[in-house]
């Protein structure tokens, strides 16, 4: 797979390169700061291990930045994207070297001259969820959690369609695992998936994405089947509505039946009280009790609910000025305050963030 990704970002290279002289490239990027304070004080300065965006504690930092150059000639399409910030630290701490700073390199082919279908290959964003890492582009500063324990990014292949109204798109993919650049030493199989999204008007997304692969090395792979539904709803040009689900399962062992099972739901309302000031409130539950993706080694697993309550001053169309308040209330005592064990971990965030 090295060799196809390294393949696609020399094509990419090829075609930028191409673009200057054509005039078909285009440049772009994102910054976002932000300081974070957890009321538990956590002596490492780090949030809770579930949480990889905005995890720092009672600093000013970066969470994300990166520069982009896009190419799309109607036929051929690619993107390149380098990027820094503590996202990265906390998401790719698994990739090998350079990998780690990769927010994006892939290379598209179109297939068809009369259908929008597409082919395209590298290392591109995760095909599942309503919140991305660019925080900007979320009605909340921070992600939920179900969010924050999918994959954020994917390697691969996918095969795209959309329709010449853009009211349907499908891809299905080929990926080298949850996650991954590079495919698990010792892990041989493949893993895929799909997305179905449908946008019957401009004020409605209705969007279900799926994932099925094996974790683990060969001869202890278990099978994971994740599924993801959202609904996004512009009831008024004020106040929307964004509802998400997410359920999964995983077998226990290898070769067995019994399976252990993630139930997730979400709930995030967006007000805007004018053009510059927004607020939205979320209101999350993870349930993950044999700790497929949140281990916490406590009788209960991790059953969690999450506030959140969120303010936005957009002074200008591509800047944004947020403060967020979040709540956690566990069934174990699974956070750490003052060398001891408890139930709650509270925060606030704020950040500057700025797309140009």
């Amino acid at each position: 797979m090295k060799k196809i990704i390294f393949t696609a970002i020399a094509i990419a290279v090829s075609i930028f390169t191409y673009a200057q002289e054509t005039a078909k490239i285009k440049v772009s990027g994102y910054l976002e700061t932000y300081y974070g304070y957890d009321f538990n004080k956590p002596l490492d300065n780090n949030r809770p291990s579930f949480v990889y965006s905005h995890n720092r504690h009672n600093e000013v930092n970066l969470n994300l930045g990166f520069i982009k150059a896009a190419y799309d000639s109607g036929g051929v399409r690619a993107n390149v994207a380098l990027m820094a910030g503590t996202y990265t630290n906390a998401n790719l701490a698994a990739e090998p070297g350079v990998l780690k700073n990769i927010f994006e390199a892939n290379a598209g082919l179109r297939l068809s001259e009369t259908q929008n279908i597409w082919v395209d290959a590298g290392i591109f964003s995760s095909h599942i969820g309503f919140e991305s890492a660019i925080s900007k582009d979320c009605w909340v500063l921070t992600r939920n959690i179900s969010s924050e324990n999918t994959p954020y990014y994917e390697s691969g292949a996918k095969i795209s369609y959309a329709s010449a109204d853009g009211e349907f798109t499908a891809t299905l993919l080929y990926l080298n695992g949850w996650q991954k650049i590079n495919r698990t030493n010792g892990n041989s199989k493949p893993a895929g998936g799909m997305q179905l999204s449908y946008k019957p008007t401009g004020k409605l997304t209705l969007n279900y994405s799926n994932y099925l692969g094996k974790e683990g090395e060969n001869a202890v792979a278990v099978a994971r089947f994740y599924h993801n539904f959202y609904a996004i709803a512009q009831l008024t040009d004020q106040f929307g509505l964004t509802a998400g689900f997410d359920y999964a399962t995983q077998q226990k062992v290898k070769g067995q039946s019994e399976k252990s099972e993630i139930i997730s739901p979400v709930l995030i309302a967006q007000y805007k009280l004018d053009p510059k000031f927004a607020v939205a409130a979320r209101a999350e539950y993870y349930k993950d009790p044999d700790g497929m993706l949140i281990n916490t080694g406590t009788d209960k697993g991790f059953r969690t609910t999450g506030y959140s309550l969120n303010i936005d001053y957009a002074p200008i169309s591509n800047a944004v000025v947020r403060l967020e308040g979040k709540v956690y209330d566990s069934k174990d005592r699974i956070f750490t305050r003052d060398l001891g064990l408890v139930n709650h971990n509270a925060s606030i965030t704020a950040s500057i963030a700025v797309s140009f």
